[in-house]
Formats: C-alpha cells, structure tokens, sequence
C-alpha cells in the first residue's frame, strides 16, 4: 500500500473484532515507531504493549465518561501506550533550546501517527486516544516522574468502516508567500 492511500484510508475505529494481532504485524508497526524522525533524533518516546486484560480493563475505568473511545480500551485485542519522556527533545547541551518549550508532544505525534498508518497498510485499525486522565494512566502502567502517558492508542482488527470525516479544502488554509495570500 501506497503512503498516500494509507493516509486517506485511516479513520479512527472504536470497535473491533476480538482477533489476535500475531506477532509479526505488531513487530511492524513497533518497527514504524522506531523510525519515526525526532528532534536530533533525541527519540523520547517510551512504548508499553498492553495485552492482559486486567489492564485494559484499568485504563478503560480511568477514561472520562463522554471519551468514545472507551470501550475500545477494552474490546481491542492490543492497548499501545505511547508515552514521552520529559527533558530530552527540544534540548541542546542540557538547555531547552526552543521558545515551544519541550519538543516531546510533537515527537510523540509523528510516532503516534507511523503507528496508525503502519497498522492501516496492514489491515489493522487504531485510534488517537488522548482524552484521558494522565496521571492515572501512569499509575497504571508504573511510570517513573520523568515519563507521561501522551496517548493510549488501540490496536486490532476493525469491527466498524468509518466514512470519512468533511475536511477543509487547501483553499481554506494555505496562504503563499504571507499570511492570507490564498491561492
């Protein structure tokens, strides 16, 4: 599969078949984390692989009533936790180096986002999970203070085909050359 079909074909899915992933395809879609560009290639992100399903069932009791995602916690055969690591992206010779402060939550996104394409081009579903409690989910998974849970991201098998979600035209937000020039 093409990286552009891939692109248009991933939708976020919150229900799926209760299918095991087998081993090769989830080495892949580690192996997309793994090459995922970062800031001078600090990789902060730390990955945990959620399987037992006395876990799932944790990290389901901790969502936000109102997170759609929820059940997904639960009913998807794999939970990937993509957690960063404080103070190691955005920094050069020990200081914080960028006006944004700590680069991790945009190299957690570009992982985050190999990931969901890797598991697409291989027939697998996954969702952006971000609407959770932190700190709890932390507590969960016995992180140390200088590593976050960013997002919880299910993986299996779609249960759902989600249509497509109405999307800006480039019209609408690309400018040339200044702000507001639009073509």
């Amino acid at each position: 599969m093409d990286t552009m079909t891939s692109i248009l074909g991933r939708r976020s899915v919150r229900r799926y078949k209760p299918d095991s992933i087998n081993d090769q395809d989830l080495a892949q879609v580690l192996e997309a984390i793994r090459w995922a560009p970062s800031w001078a290639n600090s990789q902060p992100w730390e990955v945990i692989v959620v399987r037992d399903p006395e876990v799932k069932k944790k990290l389901r009791d901790i969502m936000p009533k109102g997170n759609p995602a929820t059940k997904a916690m639960e009913a998807a055969p794999v939970v990937i936790a993509m957690c960063g690591r404080w103070n190691k992206s955005g920094v050069y010779k020990g200081d914080m180096v960028t006006t944004l402060g700590d680069w991790m939550m945009f190299d957690l996104g570009i992982a985050c986002q190999n990931l969901c394409l890797a598991a697409y081009a291989l027939g697998l579903a996954t969702v952006h999970t971000g609407f959770l409690d932190h700190k709890a989910a932390g507590e969960v998974l016995g992180l140390p203070d200088d590593v976050t849970v960013v997002e919880l991201i299910p993986l299996g098998y779609p249960d759902q085909d989600p249509k497509p979600p109405a999307r800006r035209q480039i019209s609408e937000f690309v400018s040339h050359d200044k702000y507001g020039h639009r073509a």
